[in-house]
């Protein structure tokens, strides 16, 4: 069946007239009616009916005409792209997978700006867990990911974000720890709490930190391993332990816990964090829009 037909038919059926029909199309009025004849034996109805100076739709038609507008708006969709994203009106999902300390210090902001832009859109925080067990932004699943800024490659796009500079977290009556500044030797003689974030993952932040840690001949006497930063915070308020993390969440953490910032004489871990997306999504509105979201909420630097 040629599928030109059914433009046709929508017209005729809307502009109730096969003059203005063909006006419509731009053709003329014969090809029009020779498109109209066909149908009526296709579809095996008459269609349409003159009455007086115009056409009558029979009841066929009737149920026949939204659902044939219908389907010729979803192919011209398909062909063109969704030219006509409105944030304001969007009641899409979207879903940005982050870590901790990202939910911690970034999303609240993020969250803030996406309910006021896009109030009828729902927002989903995932952990990078579920980025890794489901493929997540190749499979469409998450639509932004935050991690450690590393190369990539298309199908996987990326941009900078932020840098995450690493502090110190210990609880504020330490036995040990007086000052807001502690020396390498006192370092390397506490007890420690490390961090692992997606274990295993090539390039993650904890394998860059490993990294630094041994080229400055620091020592960590590990006694407690935790998977995100907010268990570390928590983890530093009730022990003797020290904990390195970013500087943003420490700020956050201390304001609600018996927590203290301390600062190393020396250097700490600091990481680039970009957020990935896949090209799956890469000409997607809704999504860039999305993506332009986050953007702004760092370029704001409001933590």
């Amino acid at each position: 069946m040629d599928l030109n037909l059914f433009s046709v038919l929508d017209a005729v059926l809307s502009e109730r007239s096969v003059t203005r029909a063909a006006n419509k199309l731009n053709v003329t009025q014969s090809a029009v009616s020779n498109s109209l004849a066909r149908l009526r034996e296709i579809l095996s109805d008459p269609l349409v009916v003159r009455n007086g100076r115009g056409l009558t739709l029979t009841p066929r038609a009737e149920q026949l005409a939204p659902m044939i507008s219908a389907g010729l708006s979803c192919f011209q969709s398909a062909v063109h792209g969704d030219d006509g994203f409105a944030p304001a009106e969007t009641s899409r999902t979207f879903t940005l997978a982050a870590a901790d300390s990202q939910q911690v210090c970034d999303v609240p902001f993020i969250a803030e700006r996406f309910s006021r832009q896009m109030p009828h859109a729902f927002l989903r925080v995932v952990s990078p867990d579920f980025l890794l067990s489901s493929d997540g932004l190749a499979t469409g699943k998450i639509d932004v990911s935050f991690g450690p800024s590393v190369d990539v490659q298309p199908p996987l796009y990326s941009e900078h974000v932020c840098k995450e500079l690493g502090v110190l977290l210990v609880k504020k009556d330490h036995s040990r720890v007086k000052q807001r500044r502690i020396r390498r030797e006192l370092f390397n003689s506490l007890k420690h709490i490390d961090v692992e974030i997606a274990q295993g993952r090539p390039g993650t932040g904890h394998q860059i930190a490993e990294a630094i840690w041994t080229r400055q001949g620091l020592r960590r006497d590990i006694a407690l391993t935790v998977p995100n930063f907010t268990a570390a915070a928590i983890a530093a308020a009730h022990t003797e332990y020290i904990a390195a993390v970013p500087r943003r969440t420490a700020q956050v953490f201390s304001r609600m816990l018996p927590l203290k910032v301390v600062e190393p004489d020396f250097e700490l871990p600091s990481i680039d964090i970009a957020m990935f997306w896949h090209a799956r999504t890469d000409g997607d509105d809704g999504a860039r829009y999305f993506r332009r979201l986050i953007l702004d909420c760092f370029s704001e630097n409001k933590y």
